[in-house]
């Protein structure tokens, strides 16, 4: 179990003997209670523009789910191809692929909106049910857009951010794309904080229980460390690869927690003696994001991740979306008492890949956002 930590394990012990040398002369790496920001805003212009055109499309994509209205696909294409760099061209070339084109993401969103879309009911093109818009198949064509982006796109675009010269901006600028700020206050509570966390930074706050030992507190300490270490220059470069390699692992612990707590919530519902329409519309949503946190992160390269495009491709099929196939996530509605087994696959896949312990497993069940109402 967890055998893929090795390699992490292996990479970062080889980096710190090759600094043993320098190791035994210099002084421990400084590292200080709290983020520098003093040029965040100047350094990370171009990554809050990307962050902003993301919003604009999900935002034309949310209107699909209001009964009776039509998105249409300029509404959506728009916001993803301006700017420079555009959402487009900062995502990885598959996730294109499947955004674009006559039977792409958007194009599908397109094609529900407007109807009406009752699970099992494979006439029409699909629509709204309870508040939340599908395809006849019971896809949320929404979700693969919104949290697919988040991997395909803002992950990506970190990892091409760390695949050249980290410098202090480039620290500053992966937390943006992350989803952060250099308050980093563990909640999207725009009551409690001007700066409220987004995008994984938002999902990371919701699976902490705040104790300074979750994986948001782990991010914010090694986002803090690589700023130390860029600051203190090539002496701590052992320092620098640690942090980096902590906080691509943390990001995708994250990734992989929501889709655990996705997958509580739909088994939860589903599993009730007679759900309503509205828990059935709720459950397949929960679904949906597990689905777009999921494909989001199929051809990252595989030194950036843990999860294998095949166990990307397992994953998918385990929640009646293959990659490539006509999906039917409606049957988690339809026939929960052989379908949802499916769910609590993918729960335990993911909790040996990453090596989640029980009590994780479980603790990720909650927003503690929410919970702890920060």
């Amino acid at each position: 179990m967890f055998k893929k930590f090795l390699f992490v394990a292996a990479l970062s012990v080889t980096l710190a003997s090759c600094n043993d040398d320098d190791d035994s002369t210099r002084d421990p790496l400084p590292i200080p209670a709290a983020y520098n920001g003093t040029n965040y805003d100047a350094n990370t212009a171009t990554q809050s523009a990307v962050a902003t055109n993301l919003n604009a499309q999900v935002t034309a994509a949310k209107q699909g789910r209001n009964a009776g209205t039509t998105v249409s696909i300029a509404q959506l294409e728009t916001p993803y191809n301006d700017g420079n760099p555009s959402v487009r061209a900062v995502s990885t070339t598959y996730y294109v692929g499947e955004m674009e084109g006559p039977n792409g993401f958007m194009a599908q969103l397109v094609a529900a909106s407007g109807g009406t879309f009752t699970p099992g009911d494979l006439t029409g093109q699909g629509g709204v049910y309870g508040p939340y818009l599908f395809d006849e198949n019971g896809l949320e064509y929404e979700q693969l857009i919104e949290k697919g982006q988040f991997g395909a796109v803002l992950y990506k675009h970190a990892t091409d951010l760390l695949s050249g010269n980290v410098s202090d901006a480039t620290v500053d600028q992966i937390i943006t794309v992350f989803g952060a700020s250099p308050a980093f206050p563990n909640t999207n509570n725009a009551a409690s904080t001007p700066t409220p966390d987004r995008f994984m930074a938002n999902y990371g706050a919701r699976r902490d229980k705040n104790d300074g030992n979750g994986l948001y507190s782990q991010m914010k300490n090694e986002f803090i460390k690589l700023q130390a270490a860029v600051k203190a220059g090539s002496e701590y470069d052992a320092e620098k690869q640690q942090a980096i390699d902590a906080i691509k692992l943390n990001w995708e612990k994250i990734n992989a927690a929501t889709i655990i707590n996705y997958c509580h919530g739909a088994t939860s519902t589903l599993s009730e003696l007679s759900p309503t329409d509205a828990q059935k519309a709720g459950a397949l949503h929960a679904i949906g994001e597990a689905i777009g946190f999921a494909h989001g992160w199929k051809t990252i390269p595989a030194n950036y991740k843990l999860f294998t495009d095949a166990e990307i491709d397992e994953v998918l099929t385990l929640l009646n979306a293959p990659a490539a196939g006509t999906p039917t996530v409606y049957a988690f509605a339809t026939n929960p008492l052989v379908e949802l087994p499916k769910l609590q696959q993918v729960i335990t896949m993911l909790q040996d890949i990453y090596g989640f312990t029980d009590q994780e497993v479980e603790d990720f069940r909650q927003n503690w956002v929410t919970v702890q109402n920060r």
